[in-house]
Parts: C-alpha cells; structure tokens; sequence
C-alpha cells in the first residue's frame, strides 16, 4: 500500500511523518540521517559504497539483504530524505499486482515533474514471479528507484532478471555494543526518546537487553520501552528488563570467569565422549547470548586436537558445520550446532596428532634448525648436483607398494618418533599401516 503523500509541494524535500507518543520507541527512534545512522559502517562509513552513492546522488536500485532490525527500512528512509526522493513504502503482505500498477502511476507523476521516486518493498521475497516481473519495465524505464529489504539469500528468492538490475548489499547483524549504544541514546534522547522521564539503567540491565535482542534494535528498543513501564523508582534493574523481555538472565559473562567455565565444561564434555553434557553446555552458551562462530571454530580446534586421525571426518564435520551455519544463521543454525556436537562427542577420541606436533616443535627449538640432507634435497641448477643435492634419493613410486623406506629426517635425528597413534578408531588402521610400513624399511 501506499503511503500517504510525504511532500512539500514546494521544496520537494522528504517530510518524516509526525511522531506520536504512542508509536512505539523503535519507530520513534529511527534514525533520521546517516549521521544519526549506527552499525553497518561497511556500507555507509566514510568513502564506503551506499554513502557515496548517497553524497553523489547516483542512486541504482538496491536489494538489502540482512536480519530482522539491523536497519534496512531505515536505510531507505535516510537515503529517501537524503536525496530529497519522493518516497513510497510497499508491503509484499498488503499488496499486489494491481497495487503495484497504481504505485508506479503515482511514480510517473512524480518523474514528469522531474522528481525521482524511491519505492521501498518490505519483505521483497514473498512476491511471486508474475509480481516480481511487473518492476522490470519501471525500473528499466527509470520510473523507479527500487530497494528491496529481505532477510531471506535474494539469489533464490528473487528472479534473475530482477537481480541483474539491482545491486545486493548485505547488512550484517548488529553488534550487542552497537545495540547497546541504540538503548543509551533513547534513554537520554528528549524529542523522540524516554529522556524527559529522568530514567536511569543498571549496566546489567543494559547488557542484559543488548545481549538477548539477539542484533535486533527493533526487539532491544520496544522491551526498553516496556521496561521503563515496569520502573516505579526511575531506574530499569536488571529483574525490570527480565519481566519485560518474559526471560531470565543466565549467570555468563562473557568477559569474566563464567564465560571461560562453560566453555571449558563444553570442550571436556565433547572430549569426554559425554554428548548429553555437551549439548547441555551447549545450550546454555546460546541461551546466553555466546557467539555462535566463537563455540563452532573451538569445535573444530577440538576435532584436531582430541580426535584426530581416530575419526578424520570429524574434522570435516566441525568445518561444514561452519560452514553451514554461515549460511543459515540463528534460530536454525543451532540444528546443525547440534547435529555436529554429537558427532564429535561420540566420535572415538586420539590426540596423538596434538602430542606429535608439539612433540616436533619442541624438538625444533631445541635442537634447532638442523641441515637437510642432500638425498632429500631440490637440485633445480647443476651446481646443486655437483654439489650432491638429490643424489641417492628414491622416487617412492619406482618401489613395490609405492614405499622406498628410505630415512628423510635429519641424521642426527634418524629414527626419531613424534607420531605415535593410539589405535583408537580409525588409528587401528594407521598403527597396522606404520607397522607394516616399519617392516618394509627394515627389509630395505
């Protein structure tokens, strides 16, 4: 649906439309300029590519693709103001090919008094094909300037020839500082904000709503606002913020003792061949805010480190699951959380590899840097093989099994054994394999 007409016949500038005390604090506080702008300083920080396309008026059609309450809306309302663009708000839930059709007749009015049109489509993934297909002629015309806001990948929700004429930014989700920033403005701002209430806010309250908005400025303002209802006394505690969020704050700081307690309890879980544990531990860094990437690169640290050759698919499992989560993100990417602590728990366990390298290291330190011998050495010039690089050294595959036997550490190291596998899991097979291998090179 459109929106009612947010000019001045005169100077053609973007009017906001009037704030009422009872809309509610996000939309009160959105930001009204780049300035007033937080987060996202990849795209609008200085010389970054939506602020410049914002200071030279050289606006193309844009598709901003991020989560829920990072700022996509507002984005297109400061780039509306801005540029002094005659500006139209489009639900994909309120409207369709008929609404369409009547937005870009007001669209057309606009460009035959020489004024741009920016029409700004909520949640441009829910229109179908035939829907998305009906811009492509306005768009191609310059009728429009579209932005598109999704939190859904626009490579599979958006047709092709729509794409190809939009540019995609990603907005990433907000910090927990930047949220944080967003409540301490709106609890002092008077114009829009609660700051002729005289409140105050505890630093846990503060961190507590920060943490759990999970990067939405939307959820962490509106529960601000139901907080500050909550306080008789003028000072929002942590238990006003628990009652308006309906959620209790779990003992985890992620600065301090806790943080390190549980994720110690996680990894010797996962170690421990305890999955139960493991997924319970899990569950309470998530529920506590923890960073989700922080607790899957430690798993993948853990499948090298205790489990090793034992399962080398755990390796693989901790890295997809990355990988994965990446892509998918929060609430689903705790499925795929889940799906690989379990693997790794039950995993059989070896940290041979661990004790090896630093078996080695420690031997490199102290023995230092020991010359490499010449059988093993490159011969690139004929110098070196006057020198007696490369000489005597045995192409592995010119041998039965493709296994020479020959020695390649250095002499006064001969025979020396960092890797010593366990036989646990797959490391049977490696222990069969060196024994075998040791039995070749005697022969040899």
């Amino acid at each position: 649906m459109n929106t009612p007409d947010l000019w001045e016949q005169n100077s053609g500038a973007y009017t906001p439309p009037e704030i009422s005390p009872h809309v509610p604090l996000a939309e009160r506080m959105r930001p009204r300029s780049v300035a007033e702008f937080s987060g996202q300083e990849h795209l609008v920080g200085e010389g970054r590519i939506l602020r410049r396309m914002i200071e030279t008026d050289s606006l193309a059609s844009l598709i901003l693709w991020g989560p829920p309450g990072c700022g996509k809306t507002t984005l297109a309302h400061i780039i509306a103001a801005e540029t002094k663009s005659h500006f139209i708000f489009f639900s994909a839930i309120l409207s369709g090919v008929k609404e369409i059709r009547e937005t870009f007749r007001e669209a057309e009015r606009y460009a035959a008094r020489g004024i741009r049109t920016i029409l700004f489509i909520d949640e441009i993934h829910r229109f179908n094909k035939s829907q998305q297909d009906a811009f492509l002629p306005y768009i191609e015309k310059g009728v429009v300037t579209i932005i598109g806001a999704t939190t859904e990948n626009p490579s599979f929700e958006v047709i092709a020839p729509l794409l190809s004429r939009c540019r995609v930014l990603v907005l990433q989700q907000l910090e927990p500082e930047a949220v944080r920033g967003l409540l301490m403005q709106a609890l002092t701002d008077r114009e829009r904000g609660l700051g002729n209430f005289a409140l105050t806010a505890t630093d846990e309250a503060l961190e507590f709503l920060a943490a759990q908005a999970g990067g939405d400025a939307r959820v962490a303002l509106n529960t601000l606002e139901v907080a500050a209802g909550l306080t008789p006394d003028g000072s929002i505690t942590l238990e006003a913020a628990q009652e308006a969020l309906q959620k209790k704050a779990l003992l985890y700081d992620k600065g301090g003792e806790e943080h390190y307690n549980v994720i110690s309890a996680f990894i010797k879980s996962l170690r421990g061949s305890a999955p139960d544990a493991a997924l319970y531990w899990l569950a309470r860094m998530l529920e506590a805010g923890e960073d989700p990437i922080f607790i899957l690169r430690r798993m993948i640290i853990m499948a090298s480190e205790d489990i090793g050759n034992a399962d080398p698919r755990a390796l693989q499992v901790a890295v997809s699951a990355l990988q994965a989560f990446q892509v998918i993100g929060m609430p689903e990417g705790r499925i795929i959380m889940g799906q690989a602590v379990t693997y790794l728990a039950t995993a059989p366990k070896s940290n041979a590899s661990y004790v090896g390298i630093n078996s080695a290291l420690s031997e490199v330190r102290n023995s230092g840097a020991l010359p490499v011998p010449l059988h093993i050495r490159n011969a690139p010039t004929k110098l070196m093989k006057e020198q007696g690089y490369g000489k005597g050294y045995q192409y592995a595959h010119d041998y039965e099994d493709g296994y020479a036997g020959q020695e390649c550490l250095p002499d006064k190291l001969a025979g020396r054994k960092f890797y010593e596998p366990t036989g646990h899991g797959y490391e049977k097979s490696i222990v069969e394999r060196m024994e075998w291998l040791k039995s070749r090179k005697g022969k040899a």
